[in-house]
């Protein structure tokens, strides 16, 4: 138990903080499995559209000390080879165009 008032507030605010950080990674966790989803069943603008999201959303909580700026890059360049090995691979499925 915290005796003086500025520990009794550093606490409060730290319980705070604790909170709006949980919200702020959860709601990250929540848009890499839509990006997820996405990539597998969805078609290629979805996913794209899916990883501006989702990439903005990295930044941000990387911003607010949420995650590192590291993690926050290495995530987003993950999804961007795994996004642009899909449009690969559609591209080598389609027929060529005949010009």
């Amino acid at each position: 138990m915290a005796h003086t008032l500025s520990s009794q507030k550093r606490i409060r605010q730290a319980e705070k903080k604790a909170a709006l950080n949980r919200w702020r990674k959860t709601d990250m966790r929540t848009a890499l499995k839509d990006f997820r989803d996405k990539l597998l069943h969805a078609s290629l603008d979805d996913a794209t559209a899916a990883y501006r999201v989702v990439s903005r959303l990295l930044d941000r909580t990387a911003a607010k000390g949420v995650i590192h700026k590291n993690q926050a890059a290495r995530r987003k360049s993950r999804m961007a080879a795994r996004l642009k090995a899909r449009k690969d691979a559609g591209q080598l499925a389609a027929p060529p165009s005949k010009k």
